[in-house]
């Protein structure tokens, strides 16, 4: 099966805020940034490509990373053209060959979803090279975010494959996307009820 239009899904009735996926995504992408000083494990990891978003009376959050946008603009903003959509998997990358450390991209992304490594002092995303040789390799879920989710809260998949998991899930379930009014066209789909 050919996929064309990859997608993220976070379902935050399921979700039980467990924090599994930003350890996961943290210990995978980026193992040089744990603090082994740190008890607790999600405080553990000075990076990851999912951020947790409080509201501001901190009763709900939101799992955030890239929206993998149609349009996105971090892509428009880079000046070398280090970030662009992937051709084969219409997954918004970074070439680190052709990125100068501008940072442009980073104040593009109106999710706030990239950020920069406190070492390399070059700008992140989801998905990471981790995630992505997952991916390239076929393994299933692509995502570790996906594969470690207990309540199954994350899906990873094809939106034009109406067979798969996540076009069943984005079917049978009320959703949003974030920001959708700057025409960006996110990727990263938000169950918030079932139909």
């Amino acid at each position: 099966m050919l996929m064309t239009k990859l997608a993220y899904l976070w379902d935050s009735t399921k979700c039980i805020a467990c924090m599994a996926c930003v350890t996961a995504c943290g210990a995978a992408n980026h193992p040089e940034l744990k603090d082994p000083t740190q008890k607790d494990s999600v405080k553990a990891w000075k990076g990851s490509n999912i951020r947790v978003v409080q509201s501001p009376d901190g009763k709900r959050f939101r799992l955030v990373s890239c929206q993998h946008c149609e349009r996105p603009a971090c892509v428009y903003a880079c000046p070398t053209k280090a970030s662009y959509i992937n051709e084969k998997t219409k997954l918004v990358e970074i070439d680190y060959s052709k990125c100068i450390g501008c940072l442009a991209c980073v104040a593009a992304c109106p999710y706030q979803a990239r950020w920069v490594h406190p070492e390399s002092r070059l700008p992140m995303k989801c998905m990471g090279e981790f995630c992505k040789a997952r991916l390239e390799i076929g393994k299933q879920p692509a995502a570790l975010c996906t594969a470690v989710c207990p309540a199954g809260a994350r899906d990873f998949g094809d939106l034009d494959d109406p067979l798969s998991s996540i076009s069943k899930k984005v079917k049978e379930s009320y959703t949003e996307r974030m920001l959708e009014n700057l025409g960006l066209e996110p990727k990263y789909i938000i169950v918030v009820g079932g139909k």
